[in-house]
């Protein structure tokens, strides 16, 4: 059920790209079906920027041109999905630890196109763990300054990112205010990035619902 509301939602997204365009894409399992789809549109599309390797990979098994992002001047319009969402369009990112890319691409892009099943979209945020990308070298000071606010932070066993680092998913945050919870995390010396998008949010958030409609929210001005 799950596949078939990814399905109907990307779908939707894919007609938001223009032709000749530029577009970033992020990473996991409903990217990777948005690729299988995008291939289609492919002599339509210029290019695109990829926030992960496994993306990258899959792109280059349908000889797509793939752009760096730093011989680029703009992307259009940047496709992810969240681990959550809320009516603000905040998210929670950085299950598959491709955050601090996912960061980087969404904030250039003019606009942020969040894809989801039904099942991300929440009131509140915080059922999911909050990860962290940090160097290595600070991760007792971390977990140290993270349960100075009464939050538990564990490393992410087995996982390095693309930029040599660690991952430390976070729980038991007070997200009542996610914005000064992302601007505190932040602040800590050692963290790369944190996988709050608080203040890059996306613009447009496109819902597969179980009774096989997508729902729409733009964000509101």
């Amino acid at each position: 059920m799950v596949n078939k509301l990814k399905d109907i939602a990307v779908k939707t997204a894919i007609k938001y790209i223009k032709d000749n365009s530029i577009i970033g894409i992020g990473s996991g399992t409903t990217i990777s079906h948005f690729i299988d789809i995008l291939f289609a549109k492919k002599k339509n599309i210029k290019g695109l920027v990829s926030a992960s390797k496994i993306s990258t990979n899959k792109l280059k098994k349908y000889n797509f041109n793939i752009y760096k992002v730093n011989k680029i001047e703009k992307i259009g319009i940047y496709f992810d999905s969240a681990d959550e969402i809320n009516y603000k369009m905040q998210m929670i990112k950085g299950g598959g630890a491709a955050l601090t890319n996912e960061k980087i691409i969404s904030s250039i892009a003019d606009i942020f196109i969040c894809i989801i099943d039904e099942s991300k979209y929440v009131k509140n945020l915080g059922l999911h763990p909050v990860p962290i990308e940090i160097i290595p070298l600070a991760k007792k000071f971390i977990i140290k300054k993270l349960l100075y606010i009464g939050a538990i932070a564990k490393p992410r066993i087995n996982t390095i990112t693309e930029h040599g680092n660690i991952i430390l998913d976070v729980y038991k945050l007070n997200l009542y205010n996610p914005i000064k919870i992302e601007k505190y995390i932040n602040n800590i010396p050692g963290v790369i990035t944190v996988g709050l998008f608080t203040q890059r949010c996306a613009d447009i958030v496109i819902i597969g619902k179980s009774n096989n409609t997508v729902s729409v929210i733009h964000k509101k001005s």
